[in-house]
């Protein structure tokens, strides 16, 4: 993949292990894994076994989610980027999956869209995906708005692991 991407405000660039702190902050924060039906991390080892993880989906997808920085400070503000789900979500499995996570100081700045807009277009006229998805919490209204300003569609509400889902995909204007 192209590393790093640019964008106005942003550098989007695979995780590194050196992102261990801001991960940990990210990633510990309950506030964060409100919508995300994950229990957040007690133990920085468990955020270096999380960058390694993404790591392994560079290599076995050649794509995953992304450190996102601020260019102005060069600080770790959360990650973003575009994940190859291989089980099975809302009867669709193999498919690409737009997803954002920020730290909660930088929430509600425009970063998520960004962010959004640049893996969109990567997306489709780098890797070729004819069609994006995405999922949200039904109560992250947050989440949602922003999906729908990057262009997503609903298409239905659905459970997962408990929790009542929406599902959205994007098309590829490239597609015939």
């Amino acid at each position: 993949m192209k590393n790093p991407i640019e964008t106005e405000r942003l550098f989007l660039r695979e995780l590194q292990l050196s992102d261990v702190d801001g991960m940990f902050e990210l990633e510990s924060n309950p506030n964060v894994h409100l919508f995300v039906g994950n229990n957040p991390v007690k133990h920085i080892e468990e955020t270096i076994d999380y960058i390694k993880f993404i790591q392994k989906q560079y290599k076995d997808f050649g794509t995953g989610r992304w450190a996102v920085v601020l260019k102005e400070t060069n600080e770790f503000i959360g990650w973003s980027g575009i994940k190859y789900i291989t089980n099975e979500i809302n009867n669709h499995k193999n498919f690409y999956e737009l997803g954002y996570r920020f730290i909660e100081k930088h929430w509600s700045k425009g970063y998520a869209t960004e962010a959004g807009k640049a893996f969109i277009d990567y997306a489709f006229n780098e890797m070729k995906v004819e069609k994006l998805y995405a999922y949200a919490d039904a109560g992250n209204e947050n989440s949602r708005k922003i999906l729908e300003k990057l262009g997503f569609h609903f298409v239905n509400s659905f459970e997962y692991e408990g929790e009542v889902e929406v599902w959205y995909e994007l098309e590829s204007p490239n597609s015939n």
